[in-house]
């Protein structure tokens, strides 16, 4: 890892889809005891709050963009926060749904390209996420931020991506739901992905061991964007686009502690918690779990939990 303090960062952003919910997601986290978890685990925690970004509008009508300026002005000040927390430790951004990626990797970006090391996404997600808004049929902008990352045309009033990841630097796990545009897309760019069709014949370790070495071989740096709509539902069901068929508890937990066997993530988005459709916070508890096992929780270290 890039050290040993973690930087907690909430991002309650609710603009990037129609269902409300996901602006809850930062304190969920912090009920579930992420920071005492990471303390626990010897790491220094700083909270720096949530960034007061724009509340999300009515829903806009069908086949419109839904909050268009409200995500921009997230993307503006999401990549700020993640420009200034870069020096200093491993940003955790607590969302808040997936369109605040495109502020998260936007800033992250900027901060690799002055470091002069190349910038790799993993991206742990029922979808890709690689529409624009002039290709999403939803209009709901939580489905572009692999687009604007990588430097496609039509995010008009958004910041400029002035350092796109490279397609070939992505590598999407756990897709299940993919559109024939973004199929396309997917393959006319070269990008890794990997379905949970080949995580069924090969297991989850296999491609994303081959992931790893890719970018230890670049000597990059690896931004980690975990989307609770990876996870089957039958064990995370606080999400609003629910996919039968996601990551096991195993699986999951076993991606995460190779990434922190490779001591190659920088920074990490925890997207898509909606507390309200959560039962009795078993979705966010699990998120944090996940991410103990990220920042070093060994299987033998997992507490039992009692409920007598």
């Amino acid at each position: 890892m890039s050290g040993d303090t973690c930087i907690l960062i909430g991002a309650g952003l609710d603009c990037g889809k129609r269902r409300r919910g996901c602006s809850m997601g930062p304190e969920a986290y912090r009920v579930a005891g992420l920071a005492t978890t990471l303390a626990d685990l010897g790491w220094h925690v700083e909270d720096r709050g949530d960034v007061p970004g724009p509340k999300a509008p009515p829903p806009s009508p069908a086949g419109q963009v839904h909050a268009r300026a409200e995500t921009a002005e997230w993307t503006r000040l999401l990549a700020e926060a993640a420009r200034a927390a870069m020096p200093d430790g491993f940003p955790i951004f607590m969302g808040g749904d997936h369109a605040l990626s495109l502020g998260t990797v936007s800033g992250v970006a900027d901060h690799a390209a002055a470091q002069g090391r190349p910038l790799f996404v993993l991206w742990l997600d029922a979808h890709p996420d690689i529409h624009n808004p002039e290709t999403t049929a939803s209009g709901n902008l939580h489905g572009t931020p692999i687009g604007y990352v990588t430097g496609q045309l039509g995010f008009d009033g958004f910041p400029a991506m002035t350092h796109p990841v490279p397609p070939k630097n992505i590598c999407f796990i756990g897709l299940r739901s993919v559109d024939a545009p973004e199929r396309a897309a997917i393959q006319s760019a070269g990008m890794r992905a990997i379905d949970m069709r080949q995580i069924d014949e090969r297991g989850i370790a296999a491609p994303l061991a081959e992931f790893i070495e890719e970018v230890r071989a670049a000597n990059g740096m690896l931004h980690l964007s975990l989307d609770v709509d990876f996870l089957d539902p039958a064990i995370a069901p606080a999400v609003g686009t629910t996919v039968p068929g996601g990551a096991t508890f195993r699986e999951a937990h076993l991606a995460m502690e190779m990434l922190h066997d490779s001591n190659l993530v920088t920074s990490l988005d925890l997207v898509e918690l909606n507390p309200f459709l959560d039962e009795r916070g078993r979705t966010a508890s699990l998120m944090v779990d996940l991410t103990a096992s990220l920042f070093g929780r060994r299987v033998f270290d997992r507490p039992t939990r009692s409920f007598s």
